[in-house]
């Protein structure tokens, strides 16, 4: 099949949605299909376009058999919310000439990224014009998260701007999300429950797996083998709640066993430094080229992942995935009932969000209990195995294409679990190693 991938975010961004648009679009490839992607040159999560690459030029590269058409965008050095608003616009309305490029390929389908949803208008006309079916992949509820983090906070404004999210979702021939909470959402704002269908973000568990040794980032931090670490590695967002393990790492200073290493970018990242000035449990380290994941993952003793509680559903951290398969012991923070919970807590250790003194205190037992932190490790790791693995979920993801591009505009196939049911969890896709790219100068036309 020909297959579009429309979204912001792509590699070789590191962390969140562009990794993951990215692990799709060459599975894909290496299975036959030809793969084509728009979207914008990478800056995420620094919020600065990446070197080799512009913010105001379009250009063209191929990656690991896929073919990418960059867009131009603003990026702001200090995003707020209009000020995120606006990028988000930039990136909508530069894309459209490579749209309209796309329609005459002719794809089979056309499947959007959200975030954006700004972009959804052009995604859906450009199915339409050209036959395809017209996918919409939510990685982010952006419009959800806008208002309950409090980025936007019109009350007007977001009537208007929920209105106008479900009329959009209802016009894509598959709406798919990646938990069942999420999922099930996605029927809340409108969509037909035969059109929605649960997609998880997975882990490539070949590249990422238990070291038998300590990790070379002990040595190269200067971190001793019995010094117990607390890893938190991301994105440094609003959506994180990373503040609270500043104020645990306070709480744990006295402890001259424990460590905590934060490693990544972000918004937050200036505010978390200035939380921890002077605090000397603390190391800060850039993010790290993927290469180096495995071992920075396995640094850990245990790895950390806050969520602030009005985040619940809106979003799934998807560092998560290469926690588990690392083996480590989790603590995570998270409601009962929400994906979070769910995933972590039958194989690590769930405390409330935004409750430090709950989270100082799992830390606190899993530093002294190595027994403990081992079966945490081994029941992340088990699970990464055998339900983040590729194989049944990317098939059951063409099957559902293949369905959809064979029956006639306006026609639904029935579609059989475990696209999507509350009740039941599916398997997740896994990534694969990518190959350099090379990169040209595109024209939009």
């Amino acid at each position: 099949m020909k297959i579009l991938i429309y979204g912001l975010n792509y590699a070789p961004e590191l962390t969140g949605v562009g990794k993951y648009t990215a692990e799709m679009a060459v599975l894909l490839a290496g299975r036959g299909h030809e793969v084509r992607v728009v979207c914008a040159p990478p800056y995420y999560p620094d919020w600065c376009v990446a070197a080799g690459y512009v913010s105001w030029r379009y250009q063209r590269e191929e990656r690991d058999g896929v073919t990418i058409w960059r867009a131009p965008l603003w990026v702001p050095a200090r995003p707020s919310g209009l000020k995120r608003m606006v990028h988000l616009a930039s990136f909508a309305a530069s894309s459209l000439p490579l749209l309209a490029r796309q329609m005459l390929w002719r794809p089979d389908a056309a499947m959007l990224i959200a975030p954006t949803l700004m972009c959804a208008p052009a995604a859906l006309a450009l199915a339409r014009l050209a036959g395809a079916s017209a996918w919409l992949h939510i990685q982010d509820f952006e419009v959800d998260a806008a208002f309950d983090l409090g980025l936007l906070k019109s009350s007007r404004a977001a009537r208007v701007a929920r209105w106008i999210e479900s009329t959009l979702l209802r016009r894509f021939d598959t709406v798919s999300s990646i938990t069942p909470q999420m999922s099930a959402r996605a029927v809340v704002k409108g969509v037909e429950p035969s059109r929605v269908v649960s997609l998880p973000n997975w882990v490539d568990v070949s590249t990422i797996f238990p070291l038998a040794r300590a990790s070379d980032y002990r040595r190269v931090l200067g971190i001793p083998v019995d010094q117990k670490v607390v890893l938190y590695s991301g994105n440094m967002g609003a959506k994180q709640g990373i503040e609270t393990l500043a104020d645990a790492a306070a709480l744990l200073a006295t402890r001259a066993d424990v460590t905590f290493v934060f490693c990544g970018s972000g918004a937050a990242k200036a505010s978390l430094i200035e939380r921890c000035a002077g605090l000397t449990n603390c190391v800060f380290i850039p993010l790290q080229p993927v290469e180096h994941l495995n071992e920075l993952l396995n640094l850990a003793d245990i790895h950390v992942l806050p969520q602030r509680g009005d985040a619940a559903d809106l979003v799934m951290p998807s560092k998560l995935t290469g926690m588990f398969a690392s083996g480590r012991a989790v603590v995570a923070m998270a409601r009962h009932g929400t994906g979070l919970y769910d995933a972590v807590s039958p194989r690590g250790v769930v405390v409330p969000p935004d409750n430090v003194k709950a989270l100082v205190a799992a830390i606190t037992v899993l530093v002294s209990d190595r027994e403990r932190r081992a079966a945490l490790g081994r029941a992340a790791r088990h699970y990464a195995e055998r339900a983040l693995s590729p194989e049944s979920t990317i098939r059951t993801f063409e099957e559902r294409l293949a369905t959809l591009v064979r029956k006639p505009r306006g026609e639904l196939a029935h579609v059989e679990p475990p696209y999507f049911d509350a009740s039941r969890s599916s398997t997740a896709v896994a990534g694969r190693r990518r190959k350099p790219a090379t990169t040209e100068e595109a024209a939009p036309d």
